[in-house]
């Protein structure tokens, strides 16, 4: 279905890509330039979702993070793959590698939605 494009999808979407990483609904409310309210902003977070242009990641303490996924193509989220929280300076990224894992025999993994908690390398040099 053909959704209207809006100055606030528009402006949503614009503030993910430029972040380059994953963000709550409320650090977006905090730095969107246009007024927009936090209903209307998980609207079109859930609507991305639906249509693929996003992803969200919920982490360990149910916070919920949306993110363009830099490995996707064309802002399509197309894989499965792991994220990483830093518990440092907060920040919640997709993981550029792969990591690998293993689960018992007679067990097929159909979803993946992981979240690994530490200090960034960025956090973690200092």
């Amino acid at each position: 279905m053909k959704r209207r494009n809006t100055r606030s999808k528009e402006a949503v979407l614009e503030l993910l890509v430029k972040a380059g990483k994953a963000m709550s609904r409320d650090a977006i409310e905090e730095k969107i330039d246009v007024p927009i309210d936090r209903a209307t902003i998980y609207r079109i977070l859930n609507r991305f979702c639906e249509d693929g242009v996003v992803h969200k990641i919920v982490a360990e303490d149910g916070k919920q993070y949306f993110a363009v996924c830099m490995k996707c193509d064309e802002h399509r989220f197309t894989d499965n793959h792991f994220h990483f929280r830093c518990v440092n300076c907060q920040t919640v990224e997709c993981l550029p590698e792969a990591v690998h894992f293993s689960v018992p025999n007679g067990y097929h993994v159909e979803n993946v939605n992981c979240i690994l908690t530490g200090l960034c390398k960025h956090c973690s040099v200092k």
